[in-house]
């Protein structure tokens, strides 16, 4: 039915995908991602391969015996949420609106409370907002690699990556456009220590001049992008990062905080600030990792930790 949104745009209808799998009758943990993540939060028999299986799944970090696990696709992205058509116009989208699907779809699915919301990058921007607005859903939040607002530097980056995408978009480029936004945001994920370990080899020469080894990687990765997203979802939840602001002096939920130093885009001390100024109990856990932001991808035995200690019913 109809949805008012955050920041004051009306949709006519939603409608929302979602999945709920694991150990019938577990606590129910929610499980959101970067804004590429969807529902299929672990792989299945004859189901699509899950964005998280290093971390989801049976007997790993966050054991699928021990939870159900509840996943969505969000508001505004590519997937089979409401979200928007190619060439067509879509609204600014808050985090606040995703909590607000979530809170309404555990109420559909006959859910009080969630033991956790488990939220990585853009998911820990939903996890704060929902922890925020839906203190009483929520009995612990993990919040890996997102603070309580957006570092300007951050947005620095990604105002760039929208604009080549709108560029494109008005040339008929789109996904040309979404592969060069992708491979300059892939240069924001890791480290610079990763990118030296791995891409340090000499250029090539080429009919068009030389190429780079990292250059090869970065468009590999952004054409493959470009297959399978559309470049106006992509605008979207790239703007709602941006716009992401909670009040972390509103938010009693206790909450775990897993940073990454070498993290480029959620750097530790907005961290450290969010955990001081929760009302509500917080650890903070703080890591190094070669990975960067997309630590929570591949450091399992930290994550393992953490979930334990989050997670388990008392």
């Amino acid at each position: 039915g109809p949805f008012a949104l955050h920041f004051g745009a009306r949709l006519p209808r939603v409608s929302m995908a979602y999945r709920l799998a694991g150990r019938a009758e577990a606590p129910v943990v929610a499980v959101l991602g970067g804004i590429s993540a969807g529902r299929h939060v672990f792989s299945l028999p004859g189901r699509p391969a899950g964005w998280w299986d290093e971390i989801v799944g049976p007997g790993r970090a966050l054991d699928t015996g021990r939870f159900r696990i509840l996943g969505l696709d969000f508001l505004g992205g590519s997937h089979e949420t409401t979200g928007p058509t190619p060439g067509g116009a879509f609204p600014s989208v808050s985090a606040f609106d995703q909590a607000e699907l979530l809170e309404r779809l555990a109420d559909h699915l006959g859910i009080d409370a969630l033991q956790g919301c488990v939220g990585a990058s853009y998911g820990g921007m939903v996890a704060l907002a929902l922890a925020e607005r839906y203190p009483r859903r929520l009995r612990h939040a993990v919040v890996i690699s997102a603070a309580h607002r957006t570092h300007p530097m951050s947005t620095a980056w990604r105002s760039v990556q929208r604009a080549i995408v709108r560029y494109a978009l008005g040339h008929g480029e789109g996904a040309r456009g979404l592969a060069l936004a992708r491979a300059l945001a892939m240069a924001t994920y890791r480290s610079a220590r990763e990118f030296e370990e791995r891409f340090h080899g000499p250029a090539e020469a080429t009919p068009a001049g030389f190429r780079f080894p990292v250059e090869s990687y970065l468009f590999a990765r952004g054409e493959t992008y470009a297959a399978q997203y559309r470049p106006e979802a992509f605008v979207c939840l790239s703007e709602s990062i941006d716009l992401h602001r909670v009040n972390p002096e509103a938010i009693g939920v206790p909450t775990t905080l897993v940073g990454i130093e070498e993290d480029q885009l959620v750097p530790l001390a907005d961290l450290r600030e969010l955990r001081d100024r929760l009302a509500g109990s917080c650890r903070l856990v703080e890591i190094s990792s070669i990975y960067g932001h997309d630590a929570f991808l591949k450091e399992t035995e930290v994550l393992r930790d953490v979930f334990a200690r989050a997670l388990e019913p008392a």
